[in-house]
């Protein structure tokens, strides 16, 4: 079982950790799950860039990134070295922490 800290860029939003997250579902999965903003526009096929967000820790526990993730990647607003997209960021079996940011989400058209 995996622990989620998730870290916000957005203005009054604190961090939250999430408990007892299973593998065999992707990040955007788990942060949907609990209520959490993250656009999706594609609905989690890596074929767009919404669902950005950055690890920070706990990398190892997830599947690697694809050629295609990291095409879209390069399309997302600022992207850096530990940018991923939560659609493609699969827990493998095993357990730890996880640390993402999840960019501002009031960034996006439509906001």
């Amino acid at each position: 079982m995996y622990s989620l800290k998730i870290n916000f860029e957005q203005k009054g939003l604190a961090s939250i950790t999430l408990e007892n997250i299973a593998a065999d579902q992707s990040l955007l999965e788990v942060i949907l799950d609990n209520g959490i903003e993250l656009h999706h526009n594609c609905g989690g096929v890596c074929a767009c860039s919404t669902c950005h967000l950055y690890v920070n820790k706990g990398s190892e526990h997830l599947a690697e990134l694809s050629d295609k993730e990291e095409d879209f990647i390069d399309r997302a607003l600022i992207p850096r070295i530990e940018s991923r997209l939560g659609c493609q960021c699969e827990l493998q079996a095993g357990s730890g922490l996880i640390e993402v940011t999840l960019p501002d989400q009031t960034q996006f058209l439509g906001e």
